[in-house]
């Protein structure tokens, strides 16, 4: 089930003992993770570059739709905009709460997937009701081939103060983020009448505040300098992290190599 919505993919309730497995890392991992899964070592086709990985990490060669663990053998599991690209998300999603006890899962929106679609994204998803609604990407309206990454993803984060703030206090308007524990909730190409209208209908205004509930002067301050605030801590956490680099597999591989020879 649903337990929070973090305020973005630093915000996570990890401890500091949990052993933390994370799936489809690519060229960006996340530091805390322990164990590294992916599933494609030599095609960048669903990535921005090329497998990377630091140096405490351990690297696995596996599918997410079937992963070589025991059941709830991780504390917390990271997937970090995978689900859309995957075959059957169903069995992935089953995969990630077998093996793990906790975890995290974060996605594009509808509204993201639009202003930066991926050719290689395969579904379309929402956050609704405490659930991950799932439609086939093909069957929703809409033009995908103008892609405004450039802007709102390469451009404004690095440039505008406000539209990080826009991120962080309206976060589900770009970005599905979902913490869980024990299952999470999903729905595949749903065909009740409410949940279908969100991806095939115009959105009126009942739609919207069901996504974006309003909030009152006192909430909105409040998320306001609650925002703020994690935008500081991110700029301290760069501060403290800056000599922490991941370095690619290959050069990974050939460093345990070594050890284990020194060993």
């Amino acid at each position: 089930m649903r337990t929070r919505t973090p305020i973005d993919r630093w915000d996570l309730s990890i401890r500091k003992q949990d052993r933390v497995l994370e799936v489809g890392s690519g060229h960006n991992p996340f530091y805390r993770s322990n164990v590294i899964v992916d599933k494609y070592v030599n095609d960048n086709t669903h990535r921005c570059g090329d497998i990377k990985i630091f140096p405490h990490q351990q690297f696995v060669l596996a599918d997410g739709e079937h992963l070589p663990f025991k059941n709830k053998e991780f504390d917390y599991v990271i997937c970090n905009q995978v689900l859309e690209h995957v075959e059957n998300p169903e069995l992935f999603i089953r995969e990630i709460c077998r093996v793990g006890k906790r975890g995290y899962m974060e996605t594009p929106s509808l509204i993201g997937e639009f202003l930066f679609p991926k050719e290689a994204h395969r579904w379309v998803i929402l956050d609704i009701d405490n659930k991950l609604i799932l439609f086939a990407k093909d069957l929703v309206p809409g033009n995908y081939k103008n892609n405004y990454g450039e802007l709102f993803l390469n451009y404004l984060p690095y440039q505008s103060l406000p539209y990080k703030l826009l991120g962080l206090t309206e976060g589900e308007l770009m970005i599905n983020r979902y913490e869980w524990e024990d299952n999470i909730d999903f729905i595949i190409n749903p065909q009740d009448k409410y949940y279908l209208s969100f991806f095939t209908q115009k959105w009126d205004r009942t739609m919207v505040e069901k996504l974006f509930p309003p909030r009152n002067v006192f909430n909105e301050i409040k998320k306001v300098c609650s925002s703020s605030y994690h935008l500081v801590k991110g700029k301290i956490r760069q501060h403290l992290t800056r000599g922490k680099t991941c370095i690619p597999l290959e050069q990974h591989h050939l460093k345990r190599q070594n050890q284990n020879l020194l060993s």
